[in-house]
């Protein structure tokens, strides 16, 4: 299963008879699962069948969910929903009063609102809630499968990233062999300058080299950083829900990476080369969360 990403679009329409349901979700990003619907009030008893029905399909994102429901023919007698109509107009010139605004409001714009058509008959009949969930369930298959089809193109895109950090780290690990024998070389010049021909115990020397030594090494931090980055890459081929593992995932990845640069500097020609390697890293890293936040 591939991993899922949060935005999506799906419309889907059953008839059975004389009697027609129409269902559209849209779904964008959000932390938790974010649910609002646009219906006519006729409808509002089916809401919690139909909301439980979004919940046994989706986990994460802000979902927008619009369902109509429609019976006999064109010709069937339909009235203006007048209390709706009229708090319309109310709100409009309210507002215009109050904001100093000189216009009309738009009658074609108002009649387009959800609800402002109503059959003369207006209440559905009892085996609506049926005909409304099962074509909600079919609208939010095929949500998921655009939602997969573009969850798997962002995966593959931020398995590609991840190399790179891994080669990265691995690259980082060859030059801090060198590091220390440089470092060494740096603190004994530097020494020797503040010192000026001041002699210094060799072993005293030798302890500072190593004391600064482990200040500055970066062993532990790039093997955590290439635990994480395998662990990332079996979780984006693993799919399913992972929006919140990737991103608490990446979150370590960025502090490892922000632990070598400031370990790196001041350590001659291999720290420099050391730090361009993680900034790419970083720089990979936080285009890889971008991405994150739209997996499910």
């Amino acid at each position: 299963m591939s991993p899922r990403s949060m935005t999506g679009f799906a419309r889907v329409r059953k008839a059975e008879g004389d009697r027609e349901a129409v269902a559209m979700v849209k779904t964008v990003n959000h932390r938790g699962l974010d649910i609002h619907f646009r219906m006519a009030p006729a409808l509002d008893p089916f809401e919690a069948a139909l909301r439980a029905v979004v919940k046994r399909h989706l986990s994460r994102g802000h979902v927008q969910v619009q369902m109509s429901y429609a019976t006999g023919t064109a010709s069937t007698p339909t009235e203006i929903n007048q209390p709706l109509l009229d708090a319309y107009l109310r709100a409009f010139h309210r507002i215009s009063a109050i904001h100093g605004l000189h216009s009309e409001p738009d009658l074609n714009l108002a009649l387009q609102l959800p609800g402002m058509f109503t059959p003369e008959d207006s209440e559905p009949e009892p085996d609506a809630e049926r005909l409304l969930v099962e074509t909600l369930e079919e609208a939010l298959r095929q949500l998921n499968e655009f939602r997969e089809r573009e969850g798997g193109e962002t995966a593959a895109e931020m398995r590609g990233r991840n190399r790179t950090v891994l080669d990265c780290a691995r690259r980082m690990e060859d030059y801090r062999s060198r590091a220390l024998p440089e470092f060494q070389a740096r603190l004994a010049e530097r020494l020797a300058e503040l010192l000026r021909g001041v002699e210094i115990e060799p072993q005293r020397l030798a302890q500072e080299v190593a004391y600064l030594a482990d200040r500055t090494d970066i062993s532990e931090e790039l093997t955590r950083l290439k635990v994480h980055a395998v662990q990332l890459d079996d979780l984006l081929a693993e799919g399913g829900e992972i929006g919140k593992k990737v991103d608490f995932m990446l979150q370590e990845m960025h502090r490892e990476t922000n632990t070598v640069l400031s370990k790196s500097t001041g350590v001659g020609e291999t720290g420099l080369e050391i730090t361009e390697l993680a900034l790419t890293a970083k720089a990979e890293i936080e285009k890889i969360r971008e991405q994150g936040l739209n997996l499910e």
